[in-house]
């Protein structure tokens, strides 16, 4: 790569960082406000060295465990809360949820349109159906988002019968073309279906959405809030674990199927120090900051270049996902390929399209992480299939994001992919 188109690269990313100068400035605000509502929980509940110790065999009055989730039950505005390094995913948090809050017979209702891949093996209309919502006599409907990407407000009163049980609201795309829903927009869907069956439970999907704005979903009342360590909350410094937030009712129905009926939360040893899932949700505000800044210059800089981006640069955001419509494999690939050069660990590692488990198309993954799988950490994927958008998340800080840039657009380049 010559000097002249180094410099071309540099330029192209400099003038698009000065064009994003006011919503870098509002998301530094968003980053003061969380930063100063984690640190009043950690001064409420007096945070102490004692509280990352370890601890192993059943678990009983584990007090680091059991004040972390007191922390996360106050950030989240509910009663109760399970935050578990047992959880190993957001759709093992999401299922735990499911098949603690329904029974066979009852109705399950997504209202954000097909949920994310992983999660329609859960419910069984993906897969073989093996140890699924199906397989245990849940019935599963859909209603799709409104025209501008929002609940649709009257599908999902006509959609919801007399033996609705859970309504399910995804707050981020998945690998769908559509905005992510605001804690806000989530908060009138909540409002409708307590208006039509207050003994309806509210479940989100809160994955990629944690901190990117200074209310959650359960601020506006949804009963209950899932999500993954590995992802904001845990600040890139969470080795494992989910979390789930919510009424106390629910949490204790749930927690039955975390561990067993009469133990509940009760029980559950970590053996590693909790240091790191304190410390990462104090950092979190901080590291989703600087992912959402690379995902607003990664929108300006392929929006230049003459790319459909999701969310614009100057858009509201209310996840750390940038979706780039790329329009080819081969930019989907070379896109993945610069992300992987650029990362920390394994960028010797050239990353392929693949049959993923639990996804209908081969998927391209791009992600050389200290965390394995860490999405809060920068990476990459996407389906490949039509019109081959790349997901863009994560970076634990500003800098990484914008060399990964670098490397994209000189990967591109190369490759004679973009002019």
């Amino acid at each position: 790569m010559t000097n002249g188109t180094n410099e071309r690269i540099e330029k192209l990313i400099g003038d698009a960082e000065r064009a994003c100068a006011r919503s870098f400035a509002d998301l530094e605000k968003i980053e003061e406000t969380n930063t100063r509502r984690i640190l009043d929980a950690f001064r409420t509940h007096s945070v102490a060295l004692r509280h990352f110790s370890p601890t192993n065999g059943y678990g009983y009055d584990d007090i680091g465990r059991d004040n972390l989730e007191r922390i996360f039950a106050d950030l989240f505005h509910t009663e109760s809360a399970i935050v578990r390094p047992h959880i190993v995913s957001g759709t093992a948090a999401l299922s735990l949820c499911l098949f603690g809050l329904l029974r066979p017979g009852d109705h399950l209702l997504s209202v954000s349109g097909t949920p994310y891949d992983t999660l329609q093996t859960v419910i069984g209309t993906a897969g073989d159906g093996v140890g699924s919502l199906k397989e245990m006599k849940v019935r599963y409907s859909q209603a799709e988002l409104g025209r501008d990407g929002g609940p649709d407000l009257k599908a999902i009163a006509a959609a919801i019968c007399p033996d609705t049980r859970v309504v399910m609201i995804q707050r981020s795309r998945g690998y769908a073309w559509r905005p992510t829903l605001s804690p806000d927009e989530i908060g009138r869907a909540a409002e409708l279906i307590h208006r039509i069956n207050k003994n309806i439970i509210v479940l989100v999907d809160n994955c990629y959405g944690e901190f990117t704005d200074i209310h959650e979903p359960t601020h506006f009342g949804a009963d209950v809030c899932a999500g993954s360590l590995i992802k904001n909350p845990g600040g890139g410094l969470a080795p494992t674990g989910g979390y789930i937030c919510g009424r106390k009712d629910l949490i204790d129905r749930i927690s039955c199927r975390l561990t067993a009926p009469g133990i509940g939360r009760e029980e559950g040893s970590y053996a590693g120090s909790y240091r790191p899932f304190y410390q990462g949700l104090f950092m979190a505000p901080h590291t989703v900051c600087q992912a959402l800044k690379t995902a607003v210059l990664a929108a300006a800089v392929f929006s230049s270049l003459g790319m459909e981006t999701s969310p614009k640069a100057g858009e509201k955001r209310y996840d750390i996902i940038q979706a780039i419509k790329l329009g080819s494999p081969e930019k989907l690939i070379a896109f993945c390929g610069g992300v992987q050069a650029a990362s920390p660990v394994d960028a010797d590692c050239v990353p392929e399209p693949w049959d993923m488990p639990g996804y209908e198309d081969r998927v391209i993954m791009a992600a050389g992480t200290f965390v394995a799988g860490a999405s809060i950490e920068l990476s990459a994927d996407g389906p490949m299939r039509e019109p081959y958008t790349v997901y863009l998340q994560g970076a634990l800080t500003y800098a990484h994001g914008r060399l990964a840039l670098k490397e994209i657009l000189r990967k591109m380049l190369e490759n004679g992919l973009i002019r």
